[in-house]
């Protein structure tokens, strides 16, 4: 039965590198001080995605940053949610997750609308000078995601890079009041400049915000009204010599809830 779980969970690998997007989801964004929420892990298109079990050999780090002090989410491999903590509540909490690698080939015709899907065209174009515009796309693809939990009070922390190798990092905390969204891109801990960055709104797939990471990495998006918010942003290079894969893509999210003028802590 552990075997049969082990080649479910490859072949949903598999799936997650067609459909692409990945965010986490927890029970709320907004819990009362102590509760314990559920963190679900999710990967669709549009906001609208499918859970993902927690598998422990595909996971580098799943932890949560809340009051200066971090420590890991634990939950069971197999099972969704993938992982449950008790929130303290005081301020704004960071839940980050970052993925091992994985392998995926796709069709060279698949391969190219994605790589356009996600506004990766100087990928397109490099594979088309190297003249390999009919070759599979060989790819090894990270995942890492962040949510923001809200606190009685804004936190400093989440204006910080946890240490992810893509992150989208705000300048202000988010969830504290509804406003622009502003930040930055950041691969390896250095600014990324012209990274499309997309916002999505849960529950309103035709919603749909684009923005361009400026030569520091910033970015601004102008979020239409209160919800809850997902930010993501891909970034590709190509592979090591010596490498399987062609490409390395690196998938970075970030998930909040904008709150609305009447917002209260629900459980």
């Amino acid at each position: 039965m552990k075997s049969l779980a082990v080649a479910a969970a490859l072949v949903l690998m598999a799936d997650c590198a067609l459909a692409h997007d990945f965010w986490i989801e927890p029970s709320t964004f907004h819990p009362v001080p102590g509760a314990v929420i559920s963190v679900s892990l999710r990967v669709g298109q549009d906001f609208i995605g499918d859970p993902v079990p927690r598998l422990s050999a595909f996971i580098a780090a799943f932890s949560v940053r809340q009051n200066g002090a971090e420590r890991d989410v634990g939950g069971s491999d197999h099972i969704d949610p993938a992982g449950f903590l008790r929130v303290e509540g005081g301020a704004t909490a960071t839940i980050s997750y970052a993925s091992t690698g994985a392998y995926i080939e796709l069709p060279p015709g698949a391969f190219e609308d994605y790589l356009r899907l996600y506004g990766l065209d100087d990928i397109v174009a490099s594979r088309a000078a190297r003249g390999e515009s009919d070759r599979l796309g060989r790819e090894r693809f990270y995942r890492y995601a962040k949510a923001l939990i809200t606190g009685r009070a804004p936190a400093v922390d989440v204006t910080r890079p946890v240490g992810l190798a893509y992150e989208i990092v705000p300048d202000n905390d988010p969830t504290s009041r509804f406003a622009a969204f502003h930040g930055r891109v950041l691969y390896e801990g250095k600014p990324l400049a012209n990274a499309l960055v997309v916002a999505l709104l849960h529950g309103q797939p035709s919603v749909h915000l684009a923005t361009h990471s400026d030569g520091n990495g910033v970015i601004s998006l102008p979020l239409p009204c209160p919800g809850i918010w997902l930010i993501k942003s891909v970034h590709m290079l190509r592979a090591s010599f010596f490498a399987s894969e062609d490409w390395d893509s690196y998938w970075a999210s970030l998930t909040f809830e904008s709150p609305g003028p009447d917002a209260e802590p629900t459980h």
